[in-house]
């Protein structure tokens, strides 16, 4: 019978890397991902595998800390997808841990290496097929490395065209990439035989449990319909938001296009007055301005209602307090869709 537990799922995910019996599996994926000089020996969990994590159908990063004898940080997490400030994420978090290291009167000699990875059940750059992506703090003219600080890994799994038959003469790093985006596929004792080595052997194991064990496998369910229920969720939320924009921008669209459709008519009723009279010009100015006012606060409102619809249904969604609609009609465009899409990538990650 095959294994039906996808690693990348978030409880299968911490249940194979956040046990520290499961260790010898960790240090060989950290291994594969990061190629160190001197490879990992031996990591702490700081984080460990809690049931507790999973209840109430809660979806949150779940993420795998870990140290070394030397104090290192290896901070590993999964993906499910790509969110429009992932980017900007990946940097903060690795920051937070690097700087987090420090109590107050703690000297800057204290800061160990931290190296973050994201594996990314997604793509993020569309356009550049490089599946693996190493971020440092580099000299852009000289090229010279600000260590040791910090590492980003990403790896774009989608993007990795391992196939069974290439497993032999694969990376070690694709190797794992493969286990990952294909392990449910297989038998256990196939699995086995196609990765023999023993990170490998111990992860197989840890799902094979997962697949066994009444408890984890219910969990396991339970996590993939949360995430199911997440994503229909998002979708209809969007929906909602992109209907409920297109009704208040039409409204406020209006609204606003008369309000500027007098201030221009009247600019542009002086400048016509200087030929034709201050009189008839103020009143053909009126006339062409509230027109073009309305064209053009429909246009603009439509964008505004549509980025107010969307913030509102988040921020319904999301349990926060919703921002008086007076107050967002008067930011501008830019700065209602950016609060937009951070409020969305709060949800997806929620």
């Amino acid at each position: 019978m095959v294994l039906g537990i996808c690693p990348t799922v978030d409880f299968a995910f911490k249940k194979t890397f956040g046990d520290q019996a499961n260790s010898v599996a960790l240090i060989s994926l950290l291994n594969a991902i990061l190629e160190l000089a001197q490879p990992i020996t031996s990591v702490v969990i700081e984080n460990p595998f809690n049931y507790q994590d999973f209840d109430n159908d809660k979806l949150s990063i779940l993420d795998v800390k870990a140290t070394d004898t030397q104090g290192t940080i290896f901070h590993i997490e999964m993906q499910v997808s790509a969110t429009p400030a992932m980017a900007q994420r990946l940097a903060f978090y690795a920051c937070e841990l690097y700087a987090g290291q420090l109590s107050d009167g703690k000297p800057y000699t204290r800061l160990c290496p931290v190296y973050s990875i994201c594996l990314l059940n997604d793509t993020l750059w569309r356009t550049d097929p490089t599946s693996h992506h190493r971020f440092r703090l580099a000299d852009t003219q000289t090229g010279r490395i600000l260590e040791p600080s910090l590492e980003i890994h990403l790896l774009e799994l989608p993007k990795y065209t391992v196939q069974e038959s290439d497993l032999a003469e694969a990376t070690q790093v694709a190797r794992w990439v493969y286990w990952l985006c294909h392990a449910q596929e297989y038998e256990a004792a196939r699995l086995r035989t196609l990765l023999p080595q023993e990170g490998f052997q111990q992860a197989t194991q840890a799902i094979e449990t997962i697949a066994l064990k009444t408890e984890d496998k219910t969990m396991y369910d339970t996590r993939i319909k949360a995430e199911r229920d997440r994503q229909a969720s998002l979708e209809w939320a969007m929906k909602t938001g992109i209907e409920k924009g297109r009704e208040e921008g039409m409204e406020k669209g209006i609204e606003k296009g008369r309000e500027e459709g007098m201030e221009k008519g009247i600019e542009k009723g002086i400048e016509k007055g200087i030929e034709k009279g201050i009189e008839k010009g103020i009143e053909k100015g009126r006339e062409e301005g509230m027109e073009k006012g309305r064209e053009e606060g429909r246009e603009k409102g439509l964008q505004a209602g549509s980025f107010i619809g969307r913030i509102l249904l988040c921020q319904k969604l999301l349990g926060r307090p919703e921002t008086p609609s007076a107050e967002l009609q008067i930011r501008s465009l830019q700065d209602l869709q950016e609060l937009a899409s951070q409020l969305e990538a709060d949800l997806r990650n929620r």
